[in-house]
């Protein structure tokens, strides 16, 4: 069975090698071969060099996608998917706030074949979690319930950056959001497949804003109006 690693990088030159490292050392049972996609999205930091040794180093297990201005996390993945040739695939942040060593547990339920996707959970096992804003929490918890309530489905952490998927359910999903909103986004559309949805307990290794963590409120109230808007919006 083919992993298909998709990973968007935007300014991470401080970790885009030590993740990427990881991945490609990381062993799962069941998986007997390995591609990683990396789609940089306008970095303007030393990242693309960075990613161009990461490619001579891994020539064949590396795809590199150059997206000519920042556009967003959910663009980046749009231009994974439609790249990515193995049976199952898992999103990657470039960062490690979530660590390649949850891959067994996460990818266990499609590689064993009971699971068409799933959710790791930074609320659920006794994996490490880093104690980080009571607020963002808070945020996290009542997206979740929002989408929850519209798609009819009882997951508990719908923001969360580690989904994995088989790849031809994830192609069956025509994304459109460019940014944040691709998590809600993609959760209403999976839930709407009536897929087998499973969720796995994760580490979670957060970032502060001065260690470069990206999202804030302000996509917080974006991913109100995605939830709604895939809702209502079939």
């Amino acid at each position: 069975m083919k992993l298909s690693v998709l990973m968007p990088v935007y300014n991470e030159e401080a970790w885009i090698i030590e993740s990427t490292k990881r991945v490609l050392t990381q062993k799962v049972a069941g998986i007997t071969s390995l591609e990683i996609i990396l789609v940089d999205d306008g970095s303007t930091d030393g990242t693309r060099q960075l990613l161009e040794q990461i490619k001579k180093d891994n020539p064949k297990i590396v795809q590199l996608i150059f997206q000519e201005k920042n556009q967003g996390k959910g663009a980046c993945i749009r231009s994974a998917v439609s790249a990515m040739s193995g049976d199952i695939c898992v999103i990657q942040d470039a960062d490690l706030e979530y660590d390649p060593a949850n891959y067994p547990n996460l990818l266990r339920p499609l590689v064993e074949g009971f699971a068409d996707c799933v959710y790791g959970s930074r609320f659920q096992g006794d994996q490490p979690k880093r104690v980080l804003l009571f607020w963002h929490y808070l945020g996290n918890k009542f997206l979740t319930f929002l989408s929850n309530v519209c798609s009819n489905i009882n997951i508990t952490d719908m923001e969360t950056g580690y989904k994995a998927f088989r790849c031809d359910i994830l192609k069956q999903v025509p994304i459109v959001s460019d940014r944040f909103g691709v998590e809600p986004e993609i959760t209403a559309k999976i839930a709407r497949l009536k897929c087998r949805m499973y969720e796995v307990g994760i580490s979670y290794f957060g970032r502060t804003y001065a260690q470069g963590k990206k999202i804030t409120w302000v996509d917080g109230v974006k991913a109100i109006f995605s939830i709604l808007r895939f809702w209502v919006f079939r």
